[in-house]
């Protein structure tokens, strides 16, 4: 059973909704999450199941919060389901709680630089795909609610998050592409501070990313090497892809605990014999 103390609801309680709930678990806030899957209750904790893409669920929710966030995952990857979760899912939730804070998780895929740019909040946002288009109109329905903030994190990774790391293991080549990327647990370190700021100043769109952009070849390379595994050929082609800078999320004080790469993947990985 919940109690007085300020409430934090949390849309989508996977791994960063999770992990931002506990730091606010352990700071005194009270927490009710919303998964479409059952959550179990805690002494701060209680979970509600719900479903943001059809708004079945909603009317269970309290009408007020002190602060909200939003960090969904769609369940599959079609620019429908997209629009229901993220933008209209986003807007139903709005119409149901009153919060006079939101955070909206959002990602650097509405970027669409391709030569090795350096992006930060102030570059053009021209998504080709819909992903990225569709994360732009749900960011402007965030930015649109008094309070309301954006923060774009580039590729999550961590615990059960091991694509790049499998990919690597398999040898299969990778392109001469520039990547981003932020471990899970930093990312919520990056909304918890967030949502601890004067409303006026955490109203603004913050990129989330560690220190060290790198390219896909040479992370495969360097975890190949880790394991004792042998050099692969990258893919043939000239380098792409962009480069996501952190300078202003830096600037609040946060600091990655996995500032690159190599930090991130020692500890997911066994160095080779």
């Amino acid at each position: 059973m919940l109690n007085s103390a300020p409430l934090l609801l949390v849309a989508g309680f996977g791994d960063i909704g999770a992990r931002v709930a506990a730091r606010r678990i352990a700071a005194g806030t009270q927490v009710l999450a919303l998964r479409r899957r059952a959550v179990d209750d805690g002494p701060a904790l209680r979970g509600i199941r719900a479903d943001l893409a059809s708004g079945e669920g909603l009317s269970r929710l309290p009408r007020q919060a002190e602060a909200l966030l939003f960090c969904v995952a769609p369940e599959t990857r079609d620019e429908s389901s997209y629009r229901a979760l993220y933008r209209d899912g986003l807007s139903r939730l709005l119409d149901r709680v009153d919060a006079p804070r939101l955070l909206f998780v959002s990602s650097t895929a509405v970027y669409a630089q391709d030569a090795g740019e350096w992006v930060d909040e102030d570059s053009e946002a021209a998504p080709v795909a819909f992903n990225g288009r569709v994360l732009l109109e749900a960011e402007a329905v965030a930015r649109a609610h008094p309070g309301g903030g954006v923060l774009r994190l580039s590729g999550l990774y961590g615990p059960g998050r091991e694509a790049m790391l499998q990919r690597a293991r398999e040898g299969r080549a990778c392109a001469r592409r520039w990547s981003n990327r932020i471990h899970v647990d930093d990312a919520a370190a990056a909304a918890a501070l967030l949502l601890d700021l004067p409303v006026a100043r955490a109203a603004a769109t913050w990129l989330g990313s560690d220190d060290a952009p790198a390219l896909e070849h040479d992370v495969q390379s360097w975890l190949r090497a880790r394991e004792g595994l042998p050099a692969v050929a990258p893919e043939p082609g000239p380098d792409s892809g962009r480069r996501v800078s952190n300078a202003r999320l830096r600037g609040l004080g946060w600091t990655p605990a996995f500032p690159d790469f190599r930090a991130g993947y020692a500890a997911l990985t066994a160095p080779g014999v």
